[in-house]
């Protein structure tokens, strides 16, 4: 066979036509922006800044490229960065340890591949889905960054000059380009080599593209894996390190929607979020194409404003910039779409297609739709099902699923009444305790359902955000009524939730990606609709939504009757009330009604379900717009409470509604979950808040740290879901000791 016909034969695995198409997408955008505003894009200081600025992205980036490849993900890369940066500033500067360089970068390196190993770790030997552990790990990484900053910024000028061969790193060098271009194009050179064309990169692509077909052909897949997450970490670590030695101090805000940007990157890049294709070149041109774009966003367009000074009139030079929020928007909407690409132009080759057509030739096969090589009906929980049914009394109610949240819920409050016998048994401040539940609560009765059938939802803290803003927007700015605002608040919410549900269960992209964009999307628009700035000053009839039964009572100009009724009107919320009809409602359509046993059919197996004649597509909408709607309403109520809106409304919801329901009995893998389980679950979570927050002998742990705590919570049910319920870990145990009783017995007789 001809050279040249073998050549055209064998898939490029450097380079190839996508990346060309990259190239020269960027030099449109690039001349666009130049044509735009000239002053910034039109000099070569700013091609230069763009270089330096896309270095650090694209460094981690490489690692990404072989954590998609494996067909898993990374969400922690942008939380890793900034606590290396973080933890490195601790070190080094003289305010803090004051520690020498050599010893400061060692600790920083250590501590980046020993995340990437428990990222690993969790994904392959413990089996947590890989956004679970991921997700998790980035906010215990967010909750220790803010923890260790006291959300203050680290500089260390002047102890920099000490070490200036590292801190040189970050700036320019005699050939006039910054350094760590060079370190990124070094990286990028040997993470291309490597992949394209070592065992490493062979095995990386045969475990994403077929991980049974690969554990067939003898390939350590487990291994595989977890060397792409350290990898992946440790591209976040040199990215850290030399940020932190450009800027030679750290901000709170290091590594913000940083996992964001570098997934689109690889995703724009051609790697495809189903796993087996992937190109460094290409991660690395998306990588530039990301952070060109946001460069355009954020640079503004160059204005002339006429300003009046007493009777004289000025013209001055300004720039028109988006407002606060746009570019979280962008970058949500950019991951949805570049996901999206895989699917309906890749895999379709829209392109060759379309070139082959305007060339007269007969069209590219299609890529093989599939590679999955053997998959069995899966059926989880059976052996805990079986132990439930069986047992009888007490046992019975201890076998139940959601037992464990009951119980804590009753260790957690009697932990809390001996420490603050003071505080807790008084009925005002217990009260206090369920109003904070009530939110919670209301987040999870609608989660309930999307894990149940099979989904996760990771926009339910942004779109209760996104629903509040609106209401308090229409409030402020546009003086509304409160039944306007109402309405645009849930129209807002329920409008986000329509987008979870036509992207996931419509187009059909993984759920946890498509509200992942959605998480950034809403947040985004939450800070657009108040110009990031917080909102107070309404009629006090909307205030009523938040309000104590008593006070309501009070506005309509009824008294009650001293007594137990008053009483309990001057304690309890019709945000609680609310919460309680909402549930029960709900509640009791999960567990006795034909749509309820759908959702865990669809949960359970979704393939059987189909079979048998379940609409799961429609069962899937139905759950998410509900865990948008519940959202919506915590959001409304949220406004109504507080009497304001701050866009940082609803942070860190979405790791309590989920860690809720799987402490409540859910499984992460669907098919599971009770109202009971799950409204318990978050009273563990309100309690476990609530005791760390207590002032006990003058200490109460700052907010950060819990959200740490929480995470590790978190991990925790999500294993004892795996291993316990599912597994049946203890029960596996039990059996092999009685045989080895057993086996002992024999030998002794």
């Amino acid at each position: 066979m001809p050279a040249e016909a073998l050549a055209r034969r064998l898939p490029p695995q450097l380079v190839g036509g996508w990346e060309m198409g990259l190239l020269a997408l960027l030099a449109l955008i690039y001349l666009g922006g130049a044509a735009v505003n000239p002053t910034f894009f039109g000099s070569p200081e700013a091609f230069h800044a763009l270089l330096r600025d896309t270095s650090r992205v694209a460094i981690i980036a490489v690692g990404m490229t072989f954590v998609i490849i494996n067909k898993d993900l990374d969400l922690s890369v942008g939380s890793i960065y900034g606590l290396v940066a973080v933890v490195f500033a601790r070190l080094f500067a003289p305010s803090f340890a004051d520690l020498d360089i050599v010893t400061s970068v060692t600790v920083c390196v250590l501590l980046g591949m020993v995340i990437g190993l428990i990222n690993g770790v969790l994904v392959t030997i413990l089996k947590v889905p890989a956004f679970i552990a991921t997700l998790t790990t980035l906010l215990i990484g967010r909750g220790f960054v803010l923890a260790l900053t006291r959300g203050q910024a680290i500089y260390y000028p002047g102890k920099a000059k000490e070490a200036p061969l590292f801190f040189h790193l970050g700036e320019t060098n005699v050939f006039g380009f910054n350094n760590q271009i060079a370190i990124f194009a070094v990286v990028a050179v040997i993470g291309a080599y490597v992949l394209a064309n070592t065992r490493w990169g062979y095995e990386t692509f045969a475990t994403g593209g077929n991980e049974q077909a690969a554990v067939y052909a003898g390939i350590p897949t487990n291994w595989v894996r977890i060397r792409a997450y350290l990898l992946s970490s440790l591209c976040a670590t040199v990215a850290g390190l030399l940020s932190a030695a450009q800027d030679k101090g750290v901000t709170p805000l290091y590594g913000v929607s940083g996992e964001l940007t570098v997934i689109a990157a690889v995703i724009i890049g051609g790697a495809s979020i189903l796993g087996g294709r992937g190109r460094v070149a290409g991660s690395c041109l998306g990588a530039t194409l990301v952070v060109l774009l946001d460069k355009v966003l954020r640079e503004g367009l160059p204005i002339t404003r006429t300003i009046k000074i007493g009777e004289e009139e000025v013209t001055v030079n300004a720039v028109y910039s988006l407002p606060v929020g746009a570019v979280p928007v962008f970058l949500g909407l950019l991951l949805v779409i570049a996901v999206l690409i895989e699917p309906y132009l890749i895999r379709r080759q829209v392109a060759a297609r379309l070139w082959a057509w305007l060339r007269g030739r007969p069209p590219p096969p299609a890529f093989e739709i599939g590679g999955v090589a053997l998959e069995g009906v899966v059926t989880k929980g059976a052996m805990a099902t079986d132990i439930a049914l069986s047992a009888t009394g007490f046992g019975k109610f201890l076998a139940r699923r959601d037992a464990l949240a009951v119980i804590l819920t009753v260790v957690l409050w009697l932990t809390g009444l001996f420490l603050r016998p003071d505080y807790w048994w008084n009925l005002s401040n217990t009260f206090a305790i369920l109003l904070n539940y009530t939110e919670l609560a209301l987040i999870t009765v609608g989660l309930t359902y999307v894990i149940a059938a099979g989904d996760i939802d990771l926009s339910v803290g942004a779109v209760l955000a996104l629903a509040g803003s609106a209401a308090a927007y229409f409030l402020k700015v546009l003086g509304a009524d409160p039944v306007t605002a109402v309405a645009m608040g849930l129209l807002a919410g329920m409008l986000a939730g329509l987008v979870n549900a036509v992207v996931a269960v419509g187009l059909k992209l993984p759920a946890f990606i498509a509200t992942l964009g959605m998480f950034y999307i809403a947040r985004g628009l939450a800070a657009w609709f108040v110009a990031g700035q917080q909102l107070t000053g309404w009629p006090e009839g909307y205030n009523l939504l938040g309000r104590k039964v008593n006070d309501i009572l009070l506005h309509f100009n009824i008294v009650l009757p001293d007594g137990i009724l008053k009483t309990l009107a001057e304690v309890v919320s019709v945000q609680t009330i609310w919460m309680i009809f909402v549930a029960l409602i709900a509640g009791i359509v999960l567990a006795y009604t034909p749509f309820g046993q759908k959702v865990y059919a669809t949960g359970g197996n979704i393939r059987a379900a189909a079979y048998a004649g379940i609409n799961t597509n429609r069962v899937r909408f139905i759950s998410l717009m509900l865990a948008a709607f519940c959202a919506t309403m915590a959001g409304i109520i949220n406004v109504a409470y507080f009497r304001s809106f701050n866009p940082v409304a609803g942070q860190f919801r979405e790791l309590d509604a989920i860690a809720s329901v799987i402490i409540g009995g859910g499984s992460i893998f669907g098919g599971y979950g009770t109202m009971l389980g799950s409204l318990a679950g978050a009273a563990v979570i309100t309690l476990v808040r609530s005791l760390l927050q207590l002032n006990v002998q003058g200490f109460s742990m700052p907010q950060h740290w819990i959200n740490v705590f929480i995470g590790v919570i978190l991990i925790a049910a999500v294993l004892i879901d795996i291993w316990v319920r599912q597994a049946n870990l203890f029960g596996r145990l039990r059996a092999r000791l009685a045989r080895r009783a057993r086996t002992q017995e024999t030998i002794h007789a």
